[in-house]
């Protein structure tokens, strides 16, 4: 996408003081980077879908199949990448694995990102 006039600076100027306090706040390179992928983890919409009915209801892989219309080793290979990623937890009983979102955080980062898609 090219850049008009307007969305580029015309000079080279820097505010050393604002610079100063965003990089005291930056965070470290790892930080950075988990992030990151974090969010490209959540850049396949199967992924997507997954974490969104997970935050909603604890599933086992043959429901989210369903729920999705596809396979459970599909379902399968898409949980092995959120659990990689530590998005997603199991629990097993007896001889089913059940599967949750880690923690609250990814509910509130997902929920914030379904209200800025619906802001838009």
């Amino acid at each position: 996408m090219k850049k008009t006039r307007e969305e580029i600076c015309e000079i080279t100027y820097i505010d050393k003081k604002k610079v100063s306090a965003v990089k005291k706040k930056m965070k470290p390179e790892m930080t950075m980077q988990r992030l990151s992928e974090t969010f490209k983890a959540l850049g396949d919409a199967t992924r997507t879908k997954i974490i969104f009915a997970l935050s909603q209801e604890e599933l086992c892989v043959c429901d989210m199949a369903h729920l999705l219309g596809t396979t459970k080793s599909a379902v399968s290979h898409q949980l092995r990448v959120l659990r990689n990623m530590k998005l997603v937890k199991y629990r097993k009983d007896g001889k089913i694995v059940f599967y949750s979102l880690d923690d609250e955080h990814i509910k509130n980062l997902f929920d914030e990102g379904i209200r800025h898609v619906k802001e838009m």
